[in-house]
């Protein structure tokens, strides 16, 4: 479940509109609607607390692992790096629709591919930075 999966599942099982909770967060209604659609995320874990003390749930929890994952991904390899964080996420999904994993065995296999990902993607800058000094 992603993090705008999140907000507003546990926003309707509290009874609250956007507007609402935009409000007693200090966001705006468009912020709120955003981050529900999967079009921004918080930019700091602030907003992820304040949100999940409003909704009564674990900050950790809101604040989705694969939001870290993919701003590292960006913040290591740029826009790049990101497009494909997103992707591999994406296609994570895929793989687990339909499927009766758990969701601790959804994140063990998502961790898993990340940090395949991360080999590789060192494993190819030390490959092509060594044939730049060459």
């Amino acid at each position: 479940m992603t993090f705008g999966e999140k907000l507003k599942f546990y926003r309707k099982k509290k009874n609250i509109t956007q507007r609402d909770l935009a409000k007693t967060a200090g966001l705006g209604f468009n912020t709120i609607s955003n981050y529900e659609r999967g079009q921004t995320y918080p930019q700091n874990r602030e907003i992820y607390a304040k949100l999940a003390q409003i909704l009564e749930i674990d900050t950790d929890f809101l604040h989705n692992e694969n939001d870290d994952f993919i701003s590292e991904a960006e913040s290591r390899y740029g826009k790049r790096g990101r497009s494909q964080a997103e992707q591999l996420v994406e296609d994570a999904r895929g793989l687990f629709a339909g499927g009766e994993l758990t969701e601790d065995e959804k994140l063990g296999v998502l961790r898993a591919l990340q940090d395949v990902f991360w080999e590789c993607k060192d494993a190819n800058s030390a490959k092509y930075s060594s044939k730049k000094e060459e």
